[in-house]
């Protein structure tokens, strides 16, 4: 998928932040790997400001896809650049985080809740309320939800909870039966976007909480 072209774009401003204090030291290394056009290099080796100038480059490695992506992200990993610039100690962090939070899930919790229930709008709407600003953040990196679909919601909602329900709808809609209440709290446990307890709404079951189960006629 377009995993590391839009994790590129959600850490732009901090890399830009950390990689403008040698521009050129980056840029060659990217030349070097082919993850620019030589068009794209000449263009942005001739820019004088460091931070337009990393901007450009990130720009440019995103527009080519998330091959060239992930390559980057791999290269920003690397000693000699984590030396050159030690803003970037927190791309080792996210990498430990992200395997950290494939370990399984602890049978408590599977046993808790029915894997199969289908989250409900109520949910949706009590979480709506709890998620901050780095909503769109989790829309694209927990949620899979597209920029476009994100600036759409921006346009079409004035109010930040109205956005965020409607993002979880989007991708409650294209889920279908795989929107289960468990999949759901999985998924957004794993980035820290929500704190843990906002997330709780998700582990009650009709079972748990004393609602009436789903009777079969």
């Amino acid at each position: 998928g377009d995993g590391s072209g839009a994790l590129l774009r959600t850490l732009k401003a901090t890399l830009i932040d950390a990689l403008s204090a040698d521009p050129d030291f980056v840029l060659q290394h990217a030349d070097s790997r082919s993850l620019l056009t030589v068009a794209q290099y000449q263009h942005i080796k001739v820019i004088a400001d460091p931070s337009q100038k990393v901007c450009d480059l990130l720009d440019c490695v995103i527009q080519r896809g998330s091959g060239c992506s992930k390559k980057l992200l791999k290269l920003l990993k690397e000693e000699k650049i984590q030396e050159t610039y030690p803003k970037l100690g927190f791309l080792k962090k996210f990498k430990r985080k992200r395997e950290r939070n494939l370990e399984p899930e602890s049978p408590i919790k599977q046993n808790c809740v029915n894997r199969a229930e289908l989250v409900t709008e109520r949910q949706l709407m009590i979480l709506a309320d709890r998620v901050g600003h780095s909503w769109k953040q989790m829309g694209l990196v927990a949620l899979r939800i597209t920029a476009v679909q994100l600036e759409q919601l921006e346009e079409d909602y004035p109010r930040h909870v109205e956005r965020v329900f409607g993002m979880l709808q989007a991708w409650r809609m294209r889920e279908g039966r795989q929107a289960t209440a468990v999949r759901l709290y999985d998924l957004l446990s794993r980035g820290n976007f929500v704190p843990p307890e906002s997330l709780d709404i998700l582990l009650e079951s009709s079972g748990i909480t004393g609602a009436p189960s789903h009777v079969v006629r």
